[in-house]
């Protein structure tokens, strides 16, 4: 996909995001892995109005090249480049059901969105909830860089939800599957709910290996 194509894709998924009520404001970003580099959602800027010649462009080290100043939370999206060579794309979002359940002091540090549908085990795997850092701290690099080897998705305690995956397209479609499911996760507290059995996630994620 060319430079141009990328930019384009990244518009495209940040109107949709916002319009569909899935980050609000100035908030979330996104960012996509270049051949020469990265490109990433601009600092304070509305997903929903993004303008794909003023993308800020880092180059392959991380260095600001053209475009307005990229995202703070630079540090949380290379976490998971760093330690996902497949990884081409990361998502972030304050998407409402997602944060609820990362502000929860009893949800599963290990996996904070249970098993209830199979395609939650499909699209994110187990989702960790990752300590709290101030957004765009340098702290939470090595937090992500503990943790992004081995899931392509976690929640940011009292945060948000943040996915990587092989396309942005994929990515978008992860951090979706992450909110419904966190949505039903929300939605069913305190009734007795059939989770996936052991084998039937054991076949899930040998059929569809997560990128």
């Amino acid at each position: 996909m060319s430079e141009q194509a990328v930019r384009d894709n990244l518009v495209k998924w940040g109107k949709s995001l916002f319009e569909r009520g899935l980050t609000a404001g100035s908030s979330g970003n996104m960012s996509a892995r270049l051949d020469d580099g990265f490109l990433f959602t601009p600092t304070n800027s509305c997903l929903g109005f993004l303008d794909a010649d003023r993308l800020s462009k880092l180059d392959a080290s991380g260095k600001h090249v053209s475009g307005d100043a990229p995202t703070k939370e630079l540090p949380l999206h290379f976490g998971f480049y760093d330690q996902r060579p497949a990884a081409c794309a990361v998502v972030h979002l304050h998407s409402t059901y997602a944060t609820a359940l990362s502000c929860l002091s009893d949800v599963d540090p290990a996996d904070a969105i249970p098993p209830i549908t199979p395609y939650v085990v499909m699209r994110v795997g187990q989702v960790p909830v990752v300590p709290y850092t101030r957004p765009g701290s340098e702290a939470v690099k090595p937090l992500i860089d503990a943790l992004a080897a081995r899931h392509p998705a976690v929640l940011l305690q009292n945060h948000g939800p943040v996915v990587a995956a092989a396309s942005l397209d994929a990515a978008v479609f992860a951090i979706e599957e992450l909110e419904e499911a966190a949505k039903l996760a929300v939605i069913l507290r305190g009734m007795s709910v059939r989770h996936l059995e052991a084998g039937a996630i054991a076949e899930l994620n040998q059929h569809f290996k997560l990128k």
